[in-house]
Formats: C-alpha cells, sequence, structure tokens
C-alpha cells in the first residue's frame, strides 16, 4: 500500500472574486455586467507509485450586476500547485456558466480532475484555485 499525503486547496488572497464591466466603465459599480465569487473547496487524492493525482472542486455563485442578466458568462479559474517557491502545476480554465432566464444569479461548481504531482509532494505541497485575469501559463 502506497501512503500518501493529500495536498490541502486553498484560496490565494485576492482571487476569490471576479468582475465584468460593460465597456468603458472599469470600477464603476454600475457597469457591473457579472460578479462571481469562489467560496468552499474540497479534493480527492488518488497516489501511484511515481505521480499523485488531484481532483479540485470549488463551489461558486455568479450574480448579474446593473449592467448584467441572464446568459454566459466565462471566467478565468486558474488551478496552481506549489512546493515551497517551486510551481508543481499551473493551468488557467476559461470556465462558462450560465444564469438561467429569469433569473439573476447561479451557483457552479468548478471541476478540474487530473492535477498531477510529483510522488511524495503532498506532506509540503499547496493547492490554490482562484480566478485569474493574468496570462495564461504553459501547463506544467
Amino acid at each position: 500500500m502506497i501512503q500518501a499525503a493529500c495536498p490541502p486547496v486553498t484560496l490565494r488572497d485576492g482571487t476569490a472574486s471576479y468582475r465584468t464591466y460593460a465597456k468603458g466603465g472599469k470600477d464603476d459599480p454600475t457597469k457591473v455586467v457579472y460578479q462571481a465569487s469562489l467560496a468552499d473547496t474540497t479534493r480527492q487524492c488518488v497516489q501511484s507509485a511515481d505521480t499523485l493525482t488531484v481532483t479540485v472542486v470549488a463551489q461558486g455563485r455568479v450574480v448579474a450586476g446593473p449592467a448584467g442578466g441572464p446568459g454566459k458568462i466565462t471566467m478565468p479559474i486558474r488551478v496552481a500547485a506549489t512546493d515551497g517557491e517551486k510551481t508543481l502545476y499551473s493551468e488557467l480554465t476559461q470556465y462558462p456558466v450560465e444564469v438561467p432566464p429569469g433569473s439573476t444569479n447561479t451557483q457552479f461548481v468548478f471541476t478540474r480532475a487530473n492535477v498531477t504531482l510529483p510522488a511524495g509532494a503532498g506532506a509540503d505541497a499547496k493547492i490554490f484555485v482562484g480566478f485569474d485575469e493574468g496570462p495564461q501559463k504553459a501547463k506544467q
């Protein structure tokens, strides 16, 4: 039997919320199209001889702002794993969510399967999930 630690999943400071604005309305609360937030996180780990494969899950909510309404929103959600200063994994997903007709909000569950880390990384590794408006990094 192979024993391994399953690294915790946390929201990195400043990445738990995401807003989109109408054109020319950056930082104007009356021009918010959608506001999204991530809350609870969890994970499941499967250890093999040379890898630790993690499924990362985060619960979220989307609310239409004064300039928004029902429809599709695509949100940039990044999953990253670190071991000290070393990045073990980083992937940005453009995650679609639909606010249903007749509603101004909805909940969603984001799942990223197959986050693969080297065996033995679990004890000191940390996994982060959050919104990321920066440039995409290549999978590692």
